[in-house]
Formats: structure tokens, C-alpha cells, sequence
């Protein structure tokens, strides 16, 4: 190995890039900021819907419709995702979330009436479809109203 053999180690790190050194550096004069105006000056910082001055687009979308921040959400369950619980067994909010039929109960569980009932369940929810409790009913089951 000579001394002319050795070789500087490769820059790890990018340098940081320094303007407004003159016209030789290649970011002189207007350091790379282009012409004149507020996005030349410092402390420029536009929010970001800003669209130049244009009407943004937010605002010339129509408005739509209404949001009641009243309204309620219930977790909804059918006949037939109770139909495979033994006979006699007490149905509630619980018993399904253990189940997986139920992630959450929000506002409170609704039974609809889709599917069939053989088996007699107390079902206990927070509300209940005329078909589900007439369906419930003719089974030999329970519907009770939770409150």
C-alpha cells in the first residue's frame, strides 16, 4: 500500500446548505426564495386551505343537509344472531358482547326481527321492533324493555 493508495473516507452526512454567500455559492443574492413579496420575507407562513386569495374550497361547497347532535345510536341485533343461545338463557347486552354479535352498546342494544325463533330466550334490550317481540313472544319468550 503507497501513500497514494489511501483515500478520504466517504462524507457521511449531507452539509448544510448555507445561502445568501455571494453569486458563487449558486444560492446568492435572493438565497433561492425567488423575487419579491410576503414568500420572500421571513415569518411568510400561509395556513394550509389557503388557495391565493380564491374563494376557498370549503366555502364554495354548498352546504348540506343537517346534523343532529342529538341523535342516538343503538348496537342492532337480529333474531337470528340470537337463535343459537341454549333455552331459557337471559339475552342482554353483556351476554352478547361476550358473544362477539356486539361490539359496543352506544346508545343502547335494538332487536329487529329478521330470522326465526324456536327456542324460548328472555331477551333484554333497549328496544325492540313490533315483528321481534311479536316473534319473541310466539316462541314462549320474554321481551323486557330496559330503561
Amino acid at each position: 500500500m503507497n501513500f497514494m493508495d489511501i483515500k478520504a473516507l466517504p462524507f457521511e452526512r449531507k452539509r448544510k446548505k448555507r445561502v445568501g454567500r455571494g453569486r458563487g455559492s449558486g444560492m446568492g443574492k435572493t438565497s433561492g426564495r425567488g423575487g419579491k413579496g410576503a414568500t420572500a420575507r421571513s415569518g411568510n407562513e400561509t395556513k394550509i386551505q389557503f388557495e391565493g386569495g380564491q374563494t376557498p374550497l370549503f366555502r364554495r361547497l354548498p352546504k348540506r343537509g343537517f346534523n343532529n347532535p342529538f341523535k342516538k345510536k343503538y348496537a342492532i341485533i337480529n333474531l337470528k344472531d340470537i337463535s343459537h343461545f341454549e333455552k331459557g338463557t337471559k339475552v342482554d347486552a353483556e351476554k352478547l358482547k361476550d358473544a362477539g354479535i356486539i361490539k359496543k352498546v352506544m346508545h343502547g342494544v335494538k332487536v329487529l326481527g329478521d330470522g326465526e325463533l324456536k327456542i324460548s330466550l328472555i331477551v333484554i334490550a333497549h328496544k325492540f321492533s313490533k315483528i321481534a317481540r311479536e316473534k319473541i313472544q310466539a316462541a314462549g319468550g320474554e321481551a323486557k324493555t330496559v330503561l
